[in-house]
């Protein structure tokens, strides 16, 4: 192979090929069922953007699907660039690592996965020592961003199956053969029968002993099935709710304080809902949401902007701080506008799925968002008897 290029296996240094390729290397080495690939060290994937000044955020994006050897070049170029955008440079300045990068890269065969998602070996909402499991058809893709809400699985660490909760997964995230992925829409059946049986549940309580054996208590796992095989895709401490005023899988709590369904809970309270949070980008001129669609998540804009329309008819423009879609994690009901970006999109979005554990568990919160609410449904309701108010009446 060429410098700078090893099979995940021989991974050994983090400031060589960044702590995800390292993190797989032990995997691989410790026997666990990894996709083939390799690592590619910081220098050879600048070599693909020779005399480029930036910083790194350490905030890159998946690419899934490269179509040939040909195209990896393109998507190293991608990924390079993501860690060199302006709100990845904004990110870096603002948590004080502002330094040039070194970008390692892992390239891995892409799974055609039957179902995948993702596996907590202790409950990372309130800590219970048994293994969260959340799961759907398809590419994992749908469950990280909140596509879905996926099925929900809870196991003792002894191996018995404590729940089993069919989510609602009306799209599944499937491969094209040119590259790339597309959202395949699901049958009703489909969409709420549960995807992993007993055995199933069973090989991922196996490995998740397995990697609390290589790389210690307390992983986040993302895994899949493809015909017939278990696969680990990657593995990562747990990040509990609120452990942090801001981390990169959470956002900052000034954010979410700015956010009105939010601003009745005290501080800590807001600390807990915003390391539920995660990052998500749009490029230009995607769809967010969709009019008249089924929605799970919610979303407060950090950089970009995007246009609110209703029927097809322009309605407003927001941008940093602003939000939209903090209904869905109510009321599971249709979209009422599509928002779509104006520009290149940065934001933090919460799901349905995420949120709802930690209001079931702590009912003071529960009853917080309750309260505001109700003061906005008694506001808005104002609103309509002035508006009936000033209507002016026919009289003879």
């Amino acid at each position: 192979m060429p410098e700078g290029v090893v099979p995940l296996e021989q991974a050994h240094d983090e400031s060589l090929y960044g702590s995800k390729a390292v993190g797989l290397g032990e995997a691989a080495r410790s026997g666990l069922p990894l996709p083939p690939g390799v690592a590619l060290s910081g220098a050879v994937v600048e070599a693909d953007e020779d005399g480029a000044e930036a910083s790194f955020a350490g905030q890159h994006v998946t690419l899934l699907n490269v179509p040939g050897v040909d195209a990896v070049a393109d998507a190293l170029r991608e990924v390079w660039w993501s860690a060199n955008s302006d709100s990845a440079i904004t990110y870096r300045q603002r948590v004080g690592l502002f330094r040039r990068p070194s970008v390692g890269v892992v390239v891995q065969s892409l799974l055609d996965p039957d179902c995948a998602g993702v596996m907590f070996t202790r409950n990372p909402i309130n800590g219970a020592d048994e293994r969260v499991i959340e799961a759907s058809w398809g590419l994992g893709e749908a469950v990280v961003a909140g596509l879905v809400i996926p099925d929900h699985f809870r196991i003792t660490q002894s191996g018995q199956v404590l729940e089993r909760t069919p989510g609602l997964k009306k799209t599944a995230v499937r491969t094209l053969p040119e590259g790339g992925t597309f959202e395949e829409k699901l049958s009703p059946e489909l969409a709420e029968q549960l995807c992993l049986d007993d055995s199933q549940l069973q090989d991922l309580h196996v490995l998740a002993g397995k990697c609390e054996e290589v790389y210690g208590p307390d992983r986040d796992i993302e895994w899949a099935f493809a015909g017939g095989q278990l696969y680990l895709l990657q593995c990562r401490a747990i990040t509990r709710a609120g452990s942090q005023e801001t981390s990169p899988k959470g956002a900052p709590v000034e954010v979410v304080r700015s956010v009105r369904l939010f601003a009745d809970l005290d501080r800590d309270e807001v600390a807990q809902i915003a390391g539920l949070f995660k990052q998500r980008r749009f490029p230009k001129g995607e769809i967010v949401i969709k009019e008249g669609s089924g929605g799970a998540a919610f979303y407060v804009i950090e950089s970009g902007e995007v246009t609110v329309s209703i029927g097809g008819d322009p309605r407003a423009t927001l941008g940093p701080g602003d939000y939209f879609g903090e209904i869905a994690l109510i009321d599971e009901g249709a979209r009422i506008a599509t928002i779509t970006a104006s520009d290149d999109l940065v934001c933090y979005g919460l799901t349905l799925w995420e949120l709802r554990p930690l209001v079931e568990e702590n009912g003071k919160i529960g009853w917080k968002l309750l309260q505001t609410l109700a003061k906005d449904l008694r506001e808005a309701e104002q609103v309509i008897a002035d508006l009936r108010e000033q209507a002016p009446t026919a009289g003879g």
